[in-house]
């Protein structure tokens, strides 16, 4: 990716690679002396996950989430022509760095049940893998805008959870992904 991007007009510096997803490549962005994080969404196959429209996908979850009550940063904008979105950077470390270190991510459990029962009660899953989940002064965010509809297999208790702590599940995901 350039340097430099736009979105809406808006030009945007890149300064790293946050993260790449089912759905696009996050990257930490800096405009007028503020950081966001500016997605730029891919079609690149997933051989686990089918999309739709990823453009409207995330707007809709976006919407989606904000009505659950579920602590998300906030969308800026959305530049269909060119497929990318920028939010709010919520500054920390994941859960899952937390977690990969050695840490217990028992002092967010709480947060995140909280979160699950939100989703639950408007009927969807969020996806609960720890990278998505962002620590800033005590608090858990949800950062990525993914939600499905509710389906007990993929809820907190019977999927996430397995990657909160140093499961086996946990052990063979930092295997399969060394980075």
């Amino acid at each position: 990716m350039d340097r430099e991007v736009t979105a809406l007009g808006e030009t945007y510096r890149i300064i790293r690679l946050l993260g790449h997803g089912k759905g696009g490549y996050s990257y930490l962005a800096e405009k007028d002396n503020r950081q966001f994080v500016l997605k730029q969404i891919h079609h690149e196959p997933c051989d686990y996950y089918t999309f739709g429209n990823k453009i409207e996908a995330e707007r809709r979850d976006y919407e989606r989430l904000k009505q659950a009550g579920i602590r998300i940063p906030e969308m800026i904008a959305i530049d269909e022509k060119t497929e990318r979105i920028v939010k709010e950077y919520i500054e920390g470390d994941t859960v899952f760095d937390l977690v990969r270190s050695g840490q217990s991510a028992a002092p967010y459990l709480e947060q995140v049940r909280e979160m699950a029962g939100k989703a639950k009660a408007a009927g969807l899953n969020i996806d609960y893998f720890p990278t998505n989940f962002v620590i800033r002064n005590g608090l858990i965010w949800y950062v990525d805008y993914e939600c499905n509809e509710y389906m007990d297999e993929w809820n907190l208790e019977n999927w996430g959870i397995r990657y909160w702590s140093r499961t086996p599940e946990f052990e063979e995901y930092l295997a399969q992904h060394p980075e």
